[in-house]
């Protein structure tokens, strides 16, 4: 059982969906071990092909790092909120045909400098470094060859901006640039990117509608010394099956659950070998705020503080993204101050560059932990330099019973849940075919 830790903010806030769900199949032929986007994925596919499938979760709710709760009456995401790479994810593709509300996000951003808003001089540097950097980096990855930081690839002259690049693509990779592998620079070939109307987390849980899941359940272990898997719950029940599908995030796997007998030591070492990637919200309802248009990226530079990354005016709304990365996240926990320790350090920065007369309306209305969240223990799994093999070795099965689905095993859409869903349909599909079906 995972040790547990204190529930974290974001767990306090109800879902804006709570779908309705069949009742687990008394003899299921494949248990999923989690119902975050990969095992809503899995499940949907085995459904659909006619397979008796039971989805077990730990959480009270379904989807995992991306959910959507009502704040002063708006939807706002507190994990997940952007459909990346909009041409090859599967969950755009499926909202485009179900008639989903998707919004391509926004192309202009916005750029401070200090106090002040950035000038076109500016503006146009500062794109021009990012522009060179992202080509540069995907040219570099495409090579191939030494697994090597992705921080030694970074192309030389980028001047006064090159910090605010490494700085923004650590945010985004979820470490700092040096404990990044190169091989998972993320390709902007794909950054056609979108936004859901009434939130990303419910969209999935529309998703999950119908589907046999049993919420707070938590797995505890996982026998496969047989010719099923039996899967022991913390309840004290267990269900048995053919197959299972275990979806669970790599840094909760590092824990939990136990496997009998023990995972080939080359599994084990792929799943050790992860290290939390951290991306974390701070959510504002700021009307006064000085940025116009909806979804923009804003950059706030020159000061003592700046911040890695900040989204405006979510869905034309008073809402904001305030993003904090993991040298921030690090440094707020080593103070011990949680939440409110967050939206201090929030308004001090947002202070510095816009003076504390223009925060008079500014009210953090909450703020994510996904690092504290013992179903979680992070936002997403990052491949560290030297790492880059570990996914091949977990897209096999272990002897046609044990399968292992979840963004951290995506290569070109890791730490998306259009990542998740797309490794949970192929784990689905895989063991479909293993089933006959």
């Amino acid at each position: 059982m995972l040790n547990r830790i204190a529930r974290p903010e974001h767990e306090r806030f109800r879902p804006t969906i709570a779908p309705r769900f069949a009742e687990l199949p008394a003899d299921p032929e494949v248990v999923v071990i989690g119902a975050g986007a990969a095992g809503i994925a899995a499940a949907r596919l085995l459904a659909a092909r006619g397979v008796r499938v039971a989805v077990i979760e730990a959480r009270g709710r379904v989807g995992g790092r991306v959910v959507t709760t009502h704040l002063r009456g708006h939807a706002v995401d507190l994990g997940a909120h952007w459909l990346h790479a909009g041409p090859i994810n599967p969950l755009v593709q499926l909202g485009t045909v179900r008639g989903e509300p998707l919004r391509v996000a926004a192309q202009n951003s916005h750029l401070w400098v200090g106090r002040r808003p950035g000038r076109p001089a500016e503006a146009s540097a500062h794109g021009r470094a990012f522009a060179v950097t992202d080509r540069f980096l995907t040219t570099e990855a495409a090579r191939g060859g030494l697994d090597r930081p992705a921080a030694r690839a970074l192309p030389p002259g980028l001047g006064p901006w090159g910090e605010r690049v490494a700085l923004v693509h650590g945010l985004v990779s979820g470490r700092p640039l040096d404990e990044v592998s190169l091989q998972d620079f993320p390709s902007m070939e794909y950054g056609d990117n979108r936004f859901i109307a009434g939130g990303y987390g419910a969209y999935l849980a529309r998703l999950a509608q119908g589907l046999p899941i049993a919420l707070r359940t938590e797995a505890t272990g996982i026998d496969w010394s047989g010719a099923g898997v039996r899967v022991e719950t913390a309840d004290g029940t267990a269900l048995s099956a053919r197959a299972v599908i275990i979806t669970l995030p790599m840094m909760v796997l590092q824990q939990g659950p136990a496997f009998t007998p023990a995972l080939p030591e080359a599994v084990r070492g792929a799943i050790d070998g992860f290290r939390p990637g951290i991306y974390e919200h701070a959510v504002l309802h700021w009307p006064s705020s000085p940025f116009r248009g909806a979804d923009r990226l804003a950059s706030i530079v020159g000061g003592r503080h700046m911040p890695p990354g900040l989204l405006t005016r979510l869905d034309g709304t008073p809402f904001h993204y305030f993003e904090l990365d993991l040298p921030s996240c690090a440094s707020l926990d080593a103070r011990g101050g949680g939440p409110d320790g967050t939206r201090r350090f929030v308004r001090t920065v947002l202070a510095e560059h816009f003076g504390e007369r223009a925060l008079r309306d500014l009210t953090v209305s909450a703020v994510s932990e996904w690092r504290h969240d013992p179903w979680s223990r992070g936002s997403w799994a990052v491949v560290p330099p030297g790492h880059a093999g570990a996914r091949q070795v977990l897209l096999e099965p272990i002897a046609d019973r044990l399968w292992f689905a979840g963004e951290a095993l995506s290569r070109l859409q890791w730490g998306t849940a259009g990542g998740a869903y797309e490794e949970g349909e192929r784990a689905a599909r895989a063991v479909a075919a293993a089933l006959g079906r």
